[in-house]
């Protein structure tokens, strides 16, 4: 088949959007705490409407998708996006706040499921860990960017910041006075907008999948769930994922707390190094995938995590703000890793598994609302010390899994 190169950029683009508009929550929670006075828990909520709509939405949207095909899909969800921002810029309250999230984590639910096989398909097989990679890399530049973002419309929506350029004056027309971090989602809405438009336009080719990449009925994922590799494996996933989001989502008001730092400021640029972090250490992670055995690389990296937890929740306000950035980079090659030592652990039904660890992304969910309810009753930083509980379980992870298939490496490769 003709590689369609053009819709491999557009795949990119659209990697780079959901990124964009998936990891602000982290950067935005201090302000929409204060704005509509929130508890611990009830800031917990955030996250959690998001990430539950992935524990809703990843296996029937695997159906959806091998029923409506991937053009379709994806305007659907870019819709689901696009209504869950509008509905929040136009309404911005609480509880609106968390049906919009649902929404959008519906729509970026959809749009993940059906992209990796047209990625597959449009960049052609040989090239796709190479295109997986790249995909890494746009995640996380995305994420670098969207907190300075946030930081500029905010800082320049104030009142008496308004600086009079065309840009913030129609930004500051549409959005509240007292809620200036609610322009970030007139930027989601017109993102979302815009991707519906462009994916209109482009011809997309028909995605022919491998059996094993098939997604199968409920009795399959039934089935599935019986196993206990598969169980184990959705724990990792689960456990990587409430960690991440775990850190992610009160870096800022951690900053604020303890250390007196400003979310817009210190807290939005700490954020953005958190992810940007994670990109360059996605990328050592793929340089040592190549030299040493990845189950070796997972238990590198998250032993070197506890150290930077400890750092970060138990030193000073320079620490913390080195120890957030450094959190990043050792998360950075956890997810990858413990999807592919999942897969690569099943000898069939490969299409229906990453759907049950799609799924687990759900942990994103449940390990930021219970961090939220502990700052409630114990604090911030004692509630945070819960994350020592998924670091353990992945560290576990890396000694008992056992892979049929092992990752490459140089040394395999002279050997044989």
């Amino acid at each position: 088949m003709k590689r369609k190169y053009y819709l491999v950029i557009l795949i990119f683009l659209i990697f780079f959007a959901i990124s964009f508009l998936t990891n602000i929550l982290g950067s935005i929670n201090p302000n929409v705490s204060d704005s509509f006075s929130l508890n611990g828990t009830m800031t917990g909520l955030l996250p959690f409407s998001f990430f539950i709509a992935y524990a809703l939405m990843s296996i029937p949207s695997g159906m959806i998708v091998q029923k409506y095909n991937e053009k379709k899909s994806l305007v659907f969800a870019w819709i689901l996006a696009f209504s869950g921002a509008l509905l929040f810029s136009l309404l911005p309250s609480f509880p609106v706040f968390l049906c919009s999230l649902f929404l959008i984590g519906c729509g970026m639910a959809l749009l993940q499921v059906a992209l990796f096989p047209l990625l597959r398909v449009t960049g052609g097989e040989e090239h796709f860990a190479f295109n997986n990679l790249i995909v890494q890399l746009v995640f996380g530049i995305a994420s670098f960017l969207s907190p300075f973002v946030y930081s500029y419309l905010v800082t320049n929506l104030s009142a008496q910041h308004v600086n009079g350029s065309l840009f913030i004056n129609f930004m500051a027309f549409l959005t509240p006075i007292h809620l200036p971090w609610v322009s970030i989602y007139w930027i989601f809405a017109f993102i979302s907008f815009l991707m519906v438009a462009i994916i209109l336009l482009v011809r997309f080719p028909e995605v022919i999948r491998k059996e094993d990449e098939i997604v199968g009925a409920w009795k399959t994922h039934i089935e599935l769930f019986r196993q206990k590799t598969v169980i184990l494996f959705f724990l990792g996933i689960f456990a990587y994922v409430g960690m991440e989001q775990g850190i992610a989502n009160w870096i800022s008001e951690y900053l604020r707390t303890y250390h007196g730092l400003k979310p817009e400021l210190e807290g939005a640029a700490t954020v953005g190094l958190f992810w940007g972090m994670m990109t360059i250490g996605c990328i050592l992670g793929l340089v040592l995938l190549k030299i040493i055995d990845s189950k070796i690389v997972l238990r590198i990296f998250t032993s070197s995590a506890f150290i930077a937890l400890t750092i970060t929740l138990f030193g000073n306000a320079r620490m913390a703000l080195f120890g957030f950035p450094a959190l990043g980079f050792c998360l950075s090659v956890m997810y990858g890793i413990i999807f592919s030592l999942a897969l690569n652990s099943a000898s069939k039904y490969h299409g229906s598994f990453a759907g049950i660890l799609c799924t687990a992304i759900a942990g994103g969910a449940i390990f930021s609302l219970l961090i939220g309810k502990l700052k409630d009753v114990i604090g911030l930083q004692a509630g945070m010390m819960i994350l020592y509980l998924p670091l353990l379980y992945i560290l576990s992870l890396s000694f008992w899994a056992k892979p049929i298939v092992q990752n490459a490496t140089i040394r395999k490769k002279i050997t044989n």
